[in-house]
């Protein structure tokens, strides 16, 4: 499958196989492409919730509407962030880059962020909805259907998964086998609606 054609076919599939399960490879290669995705300074932010256990996708079904697709998905992914990796040893994330370009991004890190919490907060969504079209197109790839979601009582689904207090919960992301096709996609708006060319028009 080209880049194109996967682009293309993904589909926000609300129906899932319930007795699929992923075989480990296939997750751990999942998990392997998703990783691949760009965050700022190369933080890696994001923190993804694997969530197998079927009477735990139950609760958490309960906690987002009933949405079927919550329990019957192989895997559901729950996409977080950790708000202190700005405060790391920045050789984790440089460790690897020439002396020169650690010298240089390593200092910048944490003053970058440093009392912001609102690029900081923002820098874990943005982070983590890389991971998650990361993860959603890799999925299409391997022959895996997904579906985001943001329905759902956050503050529940928290307290289920024991998020961290210096974590934010960004969305949820189940992926399976699918078992019905999804809804006709709608008609995207046009270019003049969505493309802005060189900066916004003046008042």
């Amino acid at each position: 499958m080209t880049t194109t054609e996967t682009i293309e076919s993904r589909r926000s599939v609300k129906h899932f196989d319930p007795e699929h399960v992923m075989p480990e490879a296939d997750l751990a290669e999942l998990i392997r492409l998703t990783k691949l995705a760009p965050s700022s300074f190369n933080m890696q932010n994001y923190r993804l919730v694997v969530i197998r256990d079927k009477a735990r996708q139950r609760e958490i079904r309960a906690a987002a509407w009933d949405q079927a697709h919550v329990e019957e998905a192989s895997v559901l992914f729950i996409m977080c962030a950790d708000l202190t990796a700005h405060m790391a040893d920045p050789a984790l994330y440089w460790g690897h880059a020439p002396q020169a370009v650690q010298d240089i991004l390593g200092p910048m890190v944490k003053p970058f962020y440093e009392g912001k919490d609102q690029l900081i907060r923002d820098e874990g969504i943005r982070s983590s909805a890389l991971a998650g079209m990361t993860l959603m197109l890799a999925a299409r790839g391997m022959g895996y259907d997904s579906c985001p979601m943001i329905g759902f009582d956050a503050g529940a689904v928290a307290k289920i998964i024991n998020l961290p207090s210096d974590h934010v919960l960004s969305f949820m992301i189940p992926v399976g086998k699918e078992a019905k096709p999804a809804w006709d996609r709608g008609p995207r708006l046009a270019d003049e609606k969505v493309v802005i060319h060189e900066q916004f028009p003046g008042a």
